[in-house]
């Protein structure tokens, strides 16, 4: 396996000016996510999880510093070649499913790789494959109103495999879920990130998913830093 880290970011900093004033989001952020690590990003609302995701998934370019995938500087490219590399290299996963209501569930997960320019019957086996792995084969021909919320996620996330990304991200991905369901989505992400390889940044509020995860990660001062065990309530 390669040392290489999938994502790394090298004194990264970010902010917005509002008024006359200055908002710093990131300052001189570093951290990598290493291929088959699957790391949990927790941190209160408004401390930069958003903006550091996006910036991770090249939908937003640092004031300063690099974000390199897969050892691949990202610092020079124009959007043409990010969003070529964004297609290649990176899946994303939201905390709305945002699958495509016209199309069932098997052509919401080919419809990343025809774009890539994969013909429709290679699209459509990597598709199916995906959809078995996640145990909602049999959903396949369903629109996303005949899924539930857990159905709808999973094949979101085969959608953001279907073009075999190195990295994925994944936005708060069991936030609208109940318990059961998230724990159960959870899992089944976690088990495809194990058996794909890829490495994974997900951003949660629920500590006992963030839990399973190889490290958990916070956000101080517009700085990744480790994140402390949480004790359990009595």
């Amino acid at each position: 396996m390669s040392n290489v880290p999938r994502l790394q970011l090298h004194n990264v900093s970010r902010g917005f000016q509002t008024g006359e004033a200055r908002l710093d989001i990131l300052q001189t952020t570093n951290f990598a996510v290493h291929p088959g690590e699957l790391v949990a990003l927790v941190a209160p609302s408004g401390a930069g999880k958003s903006t550091l995701l996006h910036i991770c998934g090249l939908l937003d370019r640092p004031d300063s510093g690099t974000v390199l995938i897969n050892g691949q500087d990202t610092t020079g490219l124009d959007d043409k070649d990010l969003s070529s590399l964004r297609g290649q290299q990176i899946g994303f996963v939201y905390q709305f499913h945002h699958l495509l209501p016209e199309f069932d569930a098997l052509e919401n997960v080919m419809m990343p790789q025809l774009i890539a320019g994969l013909d429709k019957a290679t699209a459509r086996d990597r598709a199916m494959e995906l959809l078995d792995y996640l145990h909602i084969g049999p959903r396949a021909t369903h629109r996303p109103a005949e899924l539930s919320g857990g159905e709808q996620q999973r094949v979101a996330i085969a959608r953001a495999m279907a073009n075999a990304p190195g990295l994925l991200l994944a936005d708060e991905p069991t936030g609208n879920l109940d318990p059961g369901t998230s724990d159960h989505v959870f899992q089944v992400l976690l088990a495809l990130v194990r058996a794909a390889g890829v490495s994974a940044l997900i951003a949660t509020h629920n500590l006992a998913l963030a839990a399973k995860a190889d490290r958990i990660i916070t956000l101080q001062e517009g700085k990744v830093v480790a994140k402390e065990p949480v004790e359990s309530a009595a």
